[in-house]
């Protein structure tokens, strides 16, 4: 069924606008999709919702979005067509494209892994700050990374930021949430090589084998790994620093060190370098 909202005091709106809050999130069990890449990525990987709010208004001229509406409807979810001034007070962006979800939190638990020989896994420790954990699930998806752990959190994986920094790709990596034991057990009796990185290590970070079951664990913002996490590591390395800067944001990090195990990967012929495809300046694009 479609419905139309046209009053800003609809309390289906204010019911997403309470989705901001990670108290909300938390007793309602719900979050927020917003944006045409994200739902798209979040459907494409499986993922249902409850409900969809969208505004024609609003489209970036894409004849796709539409679609969108349809499998969402196909679904089961309920649609519901905005005027401007409606989806103006639920969206979370400050230039919305018109679709907005909400849906069921991505629940997974450690035992719910099934990864393949040779994994690499990203473990992040107390990130702080939803965007950074966003930008760590989008290289963990161009990586193709077979899981992020989240260990004692202080940033809840359901914030739409992390949702947004993510692209959406947050739907195509198996996120899980644990503790550091919890996690440590878990990687260890599977046999993976947990990395840390640290500016004290006499390594480089390319200096160490990356081609097999690999952990790299990344740590808080301003304090970096705790001692748990350091004196479980297997290998430690540091990340050259050659200007007055010493230390790099965590998911520049990330990225660095996940696509040097990429590259090596690709050497030793355990991954593929994928095709190329030409540009032709039409379309949507990320970056």
């Amino acid at each position: 069924m479609n419905i139309e909202i046209t009053s800003p005091s609809n309390p289906k709106l204010k019911h997403v606008v309470k989705l901001r809050s990670c108290g909300a999130r938390e007793e309602s069990g719900e979050m927020i999709v917003e944006g045409y890449r994200e739902c798209r990525r979040a459907l494409d990987n499986g993922y249902r919702p409850h409900a969809l709010f969208h505004c024609p208004d609003f489209y970036l001229k894409n004849e796709n979005e539409p679609e969108i509406v349809g499998e969402c409807a196909a679904a089961g979810a309920e649609i519901y067509t905005c005027s401007k001034v409606c989806f103006q007070k639920i969206a979370y962006k400050e230039r919305p494209d018109g679709l907005l979800m909400i849906g069921p939190h991505v629940s997974r638990k450690l035992s719910d892994l099934d990864l393949p020989p040779n994994s690499l896994v990203i473990v992040t420790e107390s990130i702080e700050k939803p965007g950074n954990l966003g930008t760590i699930l989008r290289s963990a998806d161009a990586a193709k990374v077979a899981a992020v752990i989240v260990c004692d959190r202080t940033t809840d994986i359901h914030n739409p930021n992390v949702v947004r920094a993510s692209t959406g790709t947050m739907f195509s990596v198996p996120i899980v949430e644990a503790t550091s034991e919890e996690a440590l057990e878990f990687l260890k009796s599977r046999g993976f090589s947990i990395l840390a990185a640290t500016p004290h290590a006499e390594k480089l970070h390319f200096e160490v084998d990356l081609t097999g079951n690999v952990a790299i664990a990344l740590g808080a913002e301003q304090y970096g790994l705790t001692a748990k996490w350091m004196d479980g590591a297997d290998l430690r390395v540091r990340i050259p620093m050659l200007g007055l800067a010493d230390s790099l944001n965590v998911s520049a990090a990330a990225t660095i060190l996940v696509y040097e195990a990429v590259r090596q990967r690709i050497a030793a012929g355990i991954d593929k370098v994928p095709d190329f495809v030409p540009w032709h300046g039409e379309g949507r694009h990320d970056h």
